[in-house]
């Protein structure tokens, strides 16, 4: 097992030898940050690549997954399934599974699919601002950041 991370990069002795080490097959588990995306790395037979939080992996990131991932299994982790994701699962596209029970000392996510309704988006971020959290909406296409802008402000004229 080991722990590929900044700082390790392939001009610093431990990046180096632990990046021969992953080509040669030697380590069996690696663990690590997008520093397992950078170019140069090499798999000796990669069958399994675990993504945690893919909502935070940005356009690149995600082609070059595409590019080291050409017939390995991938399992994606993430709590907040970005729409494209979540739209190639309930195509049939991905397969999805949902973990139905809360970590510790958390209390368990409500998520619903359905047809847009501005009543049910405007009650669910009331009920989240009232109990003092955050909320963030997700717009899948830039062309509709000004739509969704209009539309929340209209919700909420004094927010």
């Amino acid at each position: 097992i080991a722990v590929l991370r900044g700082g390790m990069g392939k001009n610093t002795k431990a990046g180096r030898q632990l990046r021969e080490e992953i080509a040669s097959g030697k380590v069996d588990l690696v663990v690590g940050t997008h520093a397992l995306l950078s170019k140069g790395l090499q798999f000796k037979d990669l069958g399994l690549l675990v993504v945690d939080e893919e909502q935070r992996f940005g356009v690149k990131q995600k082609e070059r997954l595409k590019l080291i991932c050409n017939g390995v299994d991938v399992l994606t982790l993430t709590a907040t399934p970005i729409p494209r994701t979540l739209q190639m699962s309930l195509s049939g596209i991905r397969d999805t599974s949902t973990i139905r029970s809360p970590p510790p000392m958390r209390k368990p996510t409500l998520s619903i699919v359905q047809e847009y309704n501005e009543d049910v988006v405007k009650h669910a971020i009331e009920l989240e601002l009232q109990r003092g959290g955050q909320c963030y909406y997700v717009v899948p296409r830039i062309a509709q950041l000004d739509e969704a802008e209009a539309m929340i402000s209209k919700l909420f004229p004094d927010g």
